[in-house]
């Protein structure tokens, strides 16, 4: 093991029973499959902060601010070691405003709206889809911080108290 990191974040954003996701195209490193509604790859400056990078990828991907969405919370924090390196993803959830167009666009692929009944039958990055569906049976229900290990065949949660 090299100890070579790749840290991510993905915004998956909410409104009434729904979730915008992305089908993201032409990545290096997810590609052809659906992912949360904007997120990306840390830019230096941003390394230790997860937030600043997912308000960055919502305005690159989304044109959208902080001001367009409430309730922005990390939830996941999840490790998977892949090609020779530690890949850390930062899942945050939040809320659209009532105010803003759910007809969005994105620079990365295809936008689109889906009723939370339907995300079993998406396709998802490994961790992504395990985040989905912990968060369908577990996270919904409270406002926990979730830590997940991947371990080849599913992600390990345990909720993660501040102490």
């Amino acid at each position: 093991m090299t100890g070579k990191l790749r840290n991510m974040t993905s915004l998956y954003i909410l409104k009434d029973d729904k979730v915008l996701l992305l089908y993201r195209q032409g990545s290096r490193v997810v590609n052809d499959k659906w992912v949360g509604s904007a997120g990306g790859h840390f830019e230096p400056e941003e390394l230790n902060d997860a937030r600043a990078c997912v308000l960055r990828e919502l305005q690159e991907e989304l044109g959208l601010t902080q001001d367009d969405i409430f309730e922005l919370e990390l939830r996941y924090v999840t490790l998977r070691r892949c090609n020779g390196e530690i890949r850390q993803n930062y899942y945050f959830f939040a809320k659209l405003r009532d105010d803003i167009d759910v007809n969005m666009n994105s620079n990365e692929g295809i936008s689109q709206w889906f009723d939370l009944s339907e995300l079993d039958s998406l396709e998802m990055p490994f961790t992504s889809r395990y985040v989905i569906d912990h968060y369908m049976k577990i996270g919904c229900k409270n406002s926990d911080l979730y830590g997940g290990v991947a371990d080849g065949e599913k992600v390990n949660f345990i909720k993660m108290p501040e102490f």
